[in-house]
């Protein structure tokens, strides 16, 4: 445990002097901002909370953003290290190669999600400042999008090193994460859209769709984000909403399954690759 800690203090020092901790927080505050302020102008009209319009538009942003974010500062850890040859030296040390990958993903995710709560964090201060009135039960969505989002930033980081594991050079890890974000986030829900006008309802029926959802963590998100915490009917989800028979347990669980399984991989792949 200790060179796990010891591993992960040095990923966040090495963001630090990268400067991606503090370019993440500040691109996440901006953007987060930017939403706040011009997300809150239909709140008067629709009679949706401001706080629920900003867990709306932000969850909406983070299904695009923080994938691309999290695979960026993951894709090149082992290949990176291995190219620059500094993954021999840190193995020279009394460390076992799973500790390396449990620690390097450990560091990784703290950095995301250090960003994340404090440029999202920004947004709820802003509301605050404005004097805006919030509810109990937006506050509880607001910090339900936070745990969620950090979840899934730690998938994209756990896919993002068994890409690492697997490649032999930085470019060719850049451009399958790149492949993996797009099929992910856009190509996989379009072939879906596209499959369900086809068929109609004849086979593909709401448990069966639920049951598809699960292939995509970015669709686990959506699913408990824009279809709970009582913000389904400003999203435009409502209906799903209505329909949806998954447990926000559930689908908590299928998010913590998509961090296991890509890092369990890693791990394999990292303990029998030649350095």
């Amino acid at each position: 445990m200790k060179n796990i800690v010891i591993i992960a203090g040095k990923e966040i020092k090495e963001g630090l002097r990268n400067r991606w901790v503090l370019a993440t927080t500040l691109l996440l505050a901006a953007l987060a901002l930017s939403l706040t302020f011009l997300g809150s102008a239909p709140t008067g009209n629709v009679g949706a909370g401001a706080l629920d319009v900003v867990v709306v538009s932000l969850s909406s942003l983070t299904i695009f953003l923080l994938p691309l974010i999290a695979l960026l500062i993951s894709h090149d850890a082992v290949v990176g290290e291995m190219e620059r040859g500094t993954m021999i030296l840190l193995l020279s040390y009394p460390v076992g190669r799973h500790q390396v990958i449990l620690g390097k993903f450990c560091g990784h995710v703290l950095i995301l999600a250090f960003a994340t709560v404090i440029g999202y964090g920004a947004a709820a201060v802003a509301l605050v400042v404005t004097g805006a009135s919030v509810l109990a039960a937006s506050w509880y969505a607001f910090a339900s999008m936070l745990g969620t989002s950090i979840l899934l930033g730690a998938v994209f980081v756990a896919i993002g090193y068994l890409i690492s594991s697997l490649v032999r050079d930085r470019g060719t890890a850049a451009g399958v994460s790149v492949g993996i974000w797009l099929l992910m986030v856009l190509v996989f829900d379009m072939a879906l859209l596209g499959i369900l006008v086809v068929d109609q309802g004849r086979i593909i029926s709401a448990p069966v769709l639920e049951g598809l959802l699960f292939l995509n963590p970015a669709d686990l998100y959506r699913l408990a984000n824009l279809t709970g915490f009582n913000v389904s009917q400003f999203s435009g989800m409502a209906g799903l909403a209505g329909t949806a028979t998954t447990g926000i347990g559930t689908l908590l669980l299928g998010l913590l399954l998509w961090i296991a399984a890509p890092l369990g991989l890693a791990t394999m792949v990292f303990a029998r690759r030649a350095l």
